[in-house]
C-alpha cells in the first residue's frame, strides 16, 4: 500500500496516518518530521533547511525531492508507506511519479469550521509526535500528557483560529492544481473527514479496499481508533 495523504489543516492527516501505521506496520513518512529531526541533529541537511525556514522561505523543490527519494528507498518503505507533507507543488507531484508509482492519493475533505475547531484543540507530543485533541478523540487519558511516554503535550502557535483560517484558504489555493492532477490520473480518492475518527476511519479503510489498494492484513488488531 503506497499512498499519499493530502488535506487542509485539520483534516486529520497525521491522525489517520498514525492509525494506519500502527495497524498495518508500514511507515508514516512526513517531510516535516524528517526536516525537524535533521535540524535537531544539526546535520548538513538540517542546517540548509533551517536557513530557509529562518528566512520564512519554502525549502526548494530539489532539496525536498532528494530527501523524499532517499527516504522511499529505505528497506522499511518497500512493503508500503503513507506519505504526508509531499507533494506540495505540481512539480513535486510530477517528480514523485518518477520516484515511485503510488497506488492512490487520498484527499481528506474537511470544512473550514470543523478545521478551526479541531486545530484550536490539537495538542502534540514532542517526544513521539502523536496527535491528541482536547475537544475530540483521541483525547489524552491524563490531562495534556501523552498516553505512551507521559510527556507534556504542546500546542503549536499556528493552531490559533485566525491562523488556521488563513492556512485553510492557502491550502486550497495551493493544492487545487495538485488535486486536479491526481483526479485526471484517476488516483484521487476523496473521503469526507468532517465526522469523528471512529466514523471516518472505517470509511477510509473501505475506500482503500474497494479500490484494491489496501490488501495487507493487520499486524496489530487492538489499535486505538478514537
Amino acid at each position: 500500500m503506497k499512498i499519499v495523504l493530502i488535506g487542509a489543516p485539520g483534516a486529520g492527516k497525521g491522525t489517520y496516518a498514525q492509525i494506519l501505521r500502527e495497524k498495518y506496520c508500514i511507515p508514516h513518512i512526513s517531510t516535516g518530521d524528517i526536516f525537524r529531526e535533521e535540524i535537531a541533529r544539526d546535520t548538513e541537511l538540517g542546517r540548509v533547511v533551517k536557513s530557509y525556514i529562518e528566512r520564512g522561505l519554502l525549502v526548494p523543490d530539489e532539496i525536498v525531492i532528494e530527501v523524499v527519494s532517499k527516504r522511499l528507498k529505505q528497506p522499511d518503505a518497500l512493503r508500503g508507506f503513507i506519505l504526508d507533507g509531499f507533494p506540495r507543488t505540481l512539480e513535486q507531484a510530477k517528480a514523485l511519479d518518477k520516484i515511485v508509482d503510488v497506488d492512490a492519493v487520498v484527499h481528506l475533505v474537511v470544512s473550514e469550521e470543523v478545521a478551526v475547531r479541531r486545530l484550536s484543540g490539537r495538542r502534540i507530543c514532542p517526544v513521539c509526535n502523536r496527535v491528541y485533541n482536547i475537544y475530540y478523540e483521541p483525547k489524552p487519558r491524563e490531562d495534556e500528557k501523552c498516553d505512551y511516554d507521559g510527556a507534556q503535550l504542546i500546542k503549536r502557535p499556528d493552531d490559533e483560529p485566525e491562523v488556521v483560517r488563513n492556512r485553510y484558504r492557502v491550502f486550497y489555493e495551493t493544492f487545487k492544481p495538485i488535486i486536479e492532477y491526481y483526479r485526471v490520473s484517476s488516483k484521487l480518492i476523496e473521503v469526507d473527514s468532517n465526522k469523528s475518527i471512529k466514523e471516518v476511519f472505517p470509511v477510509l479503510e473501505e475506500a482503500l479496499r474497494r479500490n484494491k489498494i489496501l490488501q495487507l492484513q493487520p499486524c496489530k488488531e487492538d489499535v486505538r481508533v478514537g
